[in-house]
């Protein structure tokens, strides 16, 4: 992989992403920038929405197969599930700059107009589905789960300017050069939702309370009183998706 980035330095790839293979049922392979990506594709209602969904770092699209999938074909929504290179059944190796790139050939993999689209990003995909936003501010709709506000922030935990043979002023500059959360929700004319519990202790909610302050209207902030991090879907499943449905009936009905 030829290095475009400082954030696609080895060093923090290999302590930011959490990488396995493992086979999935009917995959839906979309050819990334650098190789073949292990998708999945739910397309049962071809005069629905169409939901883009980008996982958290220490998960697969193979974990959101079952229970998720199944939510939201209940809500009547096609589901796209976006893997990351090196995850699953991808190919490649990840690296947090370098999968942006991906984000143009999912979309178009999908077939569908980006009008009728709603990105969704949990933790740190919530990177990608606000590139993805910015990238087609025409889409419907825009759901950031568990959401990153501050790369930067999250980058310097896993790793010292040092160690990626730069300086802080530098890396600074190149996560706000390709990772800047509010210019691109700035850029987003659709709507927004943005779910986070008061108790994550991996990414606290300030985040999603800058990122709904960040997003421009119409926008929905939800904070959930139970559960933390990495069970906020499964303690406050009933409530969970009965904001995610009436997210696409508020889209549906304009």
């Amino acid at each position: 992989m030829k290095l475009v980035s400082l954030l696609d330095h080895p060093t923090l790839s290999a302590r930011l992403f959490y990488a396995w293979p493992n086979r999935i049922p009917d995959p839906f392979p979309v050819q990334g920038k650098e190789g073949m990506l292990g998708c999945w594709y739910n397309r049962s209602f071809p005069n629905s929405l169409t939901m883009i969904h980008f996982h958290g770092n220490g998960e697969t699209v193979s974990d959101y197969l079952d229970h998720f999938a199944g939510r939201i074909a209940k809500l009547g929504v096609n589901l796209l599930l976006a893997e990351y290179r090196g995850y699953g059944m991808s190919e490649g190796e990840p690296s947090l700059a370098a999968m942006l790139d991906d984000i143009p050939a999912i979309v178009a993999a999908s077939n569908v107009e980006p009008s009728r689209l709603i990105f969704f990003g949990r933790s740190l995909g919530s990177i990608y589905a606000t590139h993805a936003a910015s990238l087609y501010p025409e889409a419907a709709g825009l759901v950031l789960e568990s959401g990153i506000a501050d790369p930067l922030e999250r980058v310097l935990m896993r790793v010292e300017p040092r160690q990626l043979n730069t300086t802080l002023g530098a890396l600074r500059t190149e996560t706000d050069r390709a990772l800047n959360q509010r210019h691109k929700l700035a850029l987003f004319q659709g709507r927004t939702l943005v779910m986070h519990t008061r108790n994550d202790d991996i990414v606290p909610c300030t985040h999603g309370v800058l990122l709904h302050d960040w997003a421009n209207e119409p926008k929905e902030l939800v904070l959930f009183e139970r559960g933390d991090h990495n069970n906020i879907m499964e303690v406050n499943e009933e409530t969970y998706f009965e904001h995610v449905g009436r997210f696409i009936s508020r889209i549906l009905a304009v």
